[in-house]
């Protein structure tokens, strides 16, 4: 498919293509007003093949018309370079470990899903919304010229979205905090039906320590070269649920400061960060959308709110163990994933961390 010279979009690229997330870049980048999908790549199984043969397509809208016979190109840092200088990872963390720093040396600008480098020192754990000067790390980097950014866990983004207003408001000391967790999450084919049908998994093997440590990194503060962790403490268990998408997390919350209960509504209400001041075209008008229904945010009717990208809180009350307690929910695919890291891409572009790549015009 040969490139449209009048289009000014920055072509990027989908790593690992074919799987559920990496459909969910294809979906979300084949009409983006900044990037233009340029290249797919894939698993040897499916290099050589068209998109179509290459991927059994899961997503509730068509295949993009674009994309459909573009060739799928194989995953490989040395044997096949690419041409797009960003990419958009959707590698699950076994190939994100052998290519992503490879394409980072090579001067790509990657944005990951994987967990591979999202705890290193230099590489920025981004929720736009949440800690936008963390992408600061990015000009420290020493990668050869490229850079690399990573998106946390999917439940981890929606936690964090609904302690930030609490945490810059109050202050937090302790966060407990049980997910269920969507199907989906597991990525295709993922748990085995009798396995979940009637059934709650209580195990997600890694899934709370990454949850606990993540969220310390996101809500912490940035210093010159790395970031200083929250030193609040976090306590995790993670179930999967018969739920097809929308990680829904029950927490409980002591603050530093103590609110009474229309101070914490207001901080969760009123909630907006940078990419909403810059309108980045992913960002949701409100990240967070507040609930004061007794049986609400629901998997299936709040999962979609802002199109997926924002949080939804409701349940807020107070807790006899520590001072507030409420339910979050989130979209685990859309702004947990593969949304959420084009946000993150947005947000490097807008703050001009991404030399050499400019906002079409």
């Amino acid at each position: 498919m040969s490139a449209d010279p009048s289009d000014r979009r920055i072509p990027v690229a989908v790593l690992g293509a074919t799987g559920s997330v990496g459909q969910r870049f294809v979906s979300l980048l084949a009409d983006h007003p900044w990037f233009r999908l340029a290249e797919l790549t894939a698993s040897e199984r499916s290099a050589g093949k068209t998109y179509r043969d290459a991927t059994a397509w899961h997503q509730e809208t068509p295949m993009p018309d674009a994309v459909r016979d573009m060739t799928v190109l194989p995953t490989d840092p040395e044997g096949q370079p690419l041409t797009s200088t960003l990419l958009f990872s959707a590698l699950d963390a076994s190939a994100a470990d052998r290519v992503e720093m490879p394409f980072t040396r090579a001067g790509h600008y990657v944005c990951s899903n994987a967990r591979s480098h999202r705890m290193d020192s230099d590489v920025p754990l981004m929720v736009p919304e949440v800690n936008p000067d963390h992408l600061a790390l990015l000009d420290a980097q020493d990668f050869g010229g490229g850079r690399l950014m990573t998106n946390p866990n999917c439940s981890t983004i929606g936690l964090t979205l609904a302690l930030k207003p609490l945490a810059a408001a109050f202050g937090i000391e302790a966060v407990s905090v049980v997910t269920l967790q969507a199907a989906s999450g597991a990525g295709i084919p993922g748990v085995p039906s009798l396995s979940l049908i009637d059934n709650i998994v209580p195990h997600i093997g890694g899934e709370e320590e990454k949850l606990e440590r993540e969220t310390q990194k996101i809500l912490g503060t940035a210093a010159a070269s790395a970031i200083e962790p929250a030193q609040f403490v976090v306590s995790a268990t993670c179930t999967r649920v018969p739920v097809i998408d929308g990680h829904t997390l029950c927490v409980s919350v002591r603050l530093d400061t103590m609110a009474d209960f229309d101070e914490v509504i207001a901080q969760l209400q009123g909630f907006t960060g940078e990419p909403q001041a810059l309108g980045l075209p992913s960002a949701p008008a409100a990240p967070l959308v507040f609930h004061d229904a007794p049986d609400r945010p629901q998997p299936r009717l709040d999962r979609g709110a802002g199109s997926g990208m924002a949080a939804s809180v409701g349940r807020l009350r107070t807790c006899r163990l520590l001072d507030y307690k409420f339910v979050a929910l989130s979209h685990n695919t859309l702004r947990g994933a593969a949304g959420g890291s084009i946000l993150v891409a947005e947000l490097a572009l807008a703050q001009g961390r991404l030399p050499g790549l400019h906002i079409p015009q």
